[in-house]
């Protein structure tokens, strides 16, 4: 149901680190799963330490992109860095979803870091029964 877009996640990763930031026109990849559960799937995002008025939820056609940034903490005028391995700047993450999915009902809840959407599928899309009918004037064939 769903079609990766990012092949090279982990190169970007180690690009990311040695390049810097990511900024509104290059953004950083976030971390995601993907799984099916019922008649939904649900998308899960890392994004910690983002405030959820940071986060930007698009879906057009088909394509989904989550956008979020994640801002400096403010310090104090005579605070030292020692170490900064969170990654700061803005994140993002596109995914092409199938026509089986309802993107009208999309449910998007953020706890403890973590970005989850609930993605129905399509009634168009569930299997379903199909009844026959008889006509009224019935053959009978014997052999």
């Amino acid at each position: 149901m769903l079609m990766r877009t990012d092949p090279f996640r982990e190169l970007d990763r180690l690009a990311q680190q040695l390049v810097g930031p990511g900024t509104w026109s290059r953004p950083s990849p976030m971390p995601m799963d993907a799984y099916r559960e019922g008649d939904q799937y649900v998308v899960a995002f890392d994004i910690p330490g983002v405030s959820a008025d940071e986060i930007d939820i698009d879906v057009e056609r088909n394509m989904l992109t989550v956008k979020a940034e994640r801002r400096p903490v403010a310090k104090s005028d005579d605070a030292q860095m020692e170490l900064s391995e969170r990654p700061q700047g803005v994140f993002s993450r596109q995914i092409v979803l199938a026509d089986t999915l309802d993107t009208e009902r999309i449910q998007a809840d953020y706890d403890a870091g973590v970005l989850t959407l609930r993605i129905p599928i399509a009634e168009r899309a569930k299997p379903r029964k199909i009844g026959i009918s008889v006509g009224s004037g019935r053959t009978e064939i014997s052999g």
